[in-house]
């Protein structure tokens, strides 16, 4: 080629429609039948395979490591990670089904997806745990319910008191327990103590009161049976006073109680008119159970210008 002259066939004459044309037939181009349609065409149509790049003609390129660490074939050469559908095991032409392959590339069967069998299974075992927690939690409720309607409760709530109110006590003490009581005439006399009739208004049978306490040394005691229980009583002394208030020392189970029984004139009676005095008092002393000794004397500095009538007694503390 020399200047000026771009030679039989420049680059742009290479045109593989070129038989189509009359100019590309007047310089020889004839149908594709293994070129592009000139003689001695740079592009020549060759088998797949069969070019080689990067290496002399008839001399295969050395494989290069493809992805994996897997050696990749030459051009054209087969290719494991890049194999036909129809190649694999069982594989088949267009429309066949596809098997999966495995990672890395490779044509294996992939394992069982054993994550979602994992899932499913801790999914039923919680549902049956939440299912039994539920049921047992229901019987549960439902024995308490009928353990109440039986029994009505035997466990006292909040609002409601473990103990009774001095009320309530009064009550359950005169219907429980029948505590004795004594007249005149049940008592043991001690010193000048005596029995009388000649004031109106006792209330022992006959008429019968102790008189002649006013004298030191005068005593009345009783001896009381029948204590159900060891605790506090209230023991009721049933007298008359006139004027002058009084106090007398009271002696139980052999041990002073107190300081004095208050023997007061709460009817307020005139001097002297104890036809008008009668009337009531009490003291808590602390009863053994069985047998106590109660015991009403007149002692120096005491007041005893009285007459008394009965004793009685209450369970626990209380003023009726």
């Amino acid at each position: 080629m020399t200047p000026g002259n771009n030679g039989a066939s420049t680059p742009e004459d290479d045109d593989p429609f070129g038989y189509l044309y009359a100019d590309g037939q007047a310089n020889g181009a004839q149908p594709p039948s293994g070129g592009y349609g000139y003689p001695n065409s740079v592009n020549r149509v060759r088998p797949v395979g069969t070019r080689q790049y990067g290496a002399p003609q008839g001399q295969a390129a050395p494989p290069q490591q493809g992805a994996y660490g897997q050696p990749q074939g030459a051009y054209g050469q087969p290719n494991a990670h890049y194999a036909a559908p129809e190649t694999f095991p069982g594989g088949g032409g267009p429309g066949a089904p596809q098997q999966p392959s495995g990672r890395g590339g490779g044509g294996g069967r992939r394992g069982p997806n054993t994550k979602g069998l994992l899932i499913g299974a801790v999914a039923v075992v919680a549902a049956v745990v939440i299912g039994i927690v539920v049921a047992m939690t229901s019987s549960g409720t439902d024995d308490d319910k009928s353990g109440d309607e039986a029994g009505g409760g035997t466990t006292p709530t909040q609002s409601q008191s473990t103990e009774p109110s001095p009320s309530a006590s009064d009550d359950d003490a005169e219907k429980e327990v029948d505590l004795p009581s004594a007249d005149a005439k049940a008592m043991r006399l001690g010193g000048p103590a005596s029995l009388a009739s000649d004031v109106e208004g006792a209330e022992s049978d006959g008429g019968v009161y102790v008189a002649n306490l006013n004298q030191p040394g005068a005593s009345v005691t009783w001896t009381v049976n029948g204590i159900p229980e060891d605790g506090l009583y209230t023991l009721f002394t049933t007298y008359s006073a006139a004027g002058e208030d009084q106090s007398m020392t009271l002696t139980v189970n052999g041990k002073e109680f107190g300081s004095k029984l208050n023997l007061g004139n709460f009817a307020q009676a005139k001097d002297g008119d104890f036809a008008k005095g009668w009337t009531k008092t009490y003291a808590w002393p602390t009863l053994n159970k069985g047998t106590n000794t109660i015991t009403l004397s007149c002692t120096d500095g005491d007041k005893c210008d009285v007459l008394l009538d009965q004793f009685s007694l209450k369970k626990g503390q209380v003023k009726n």
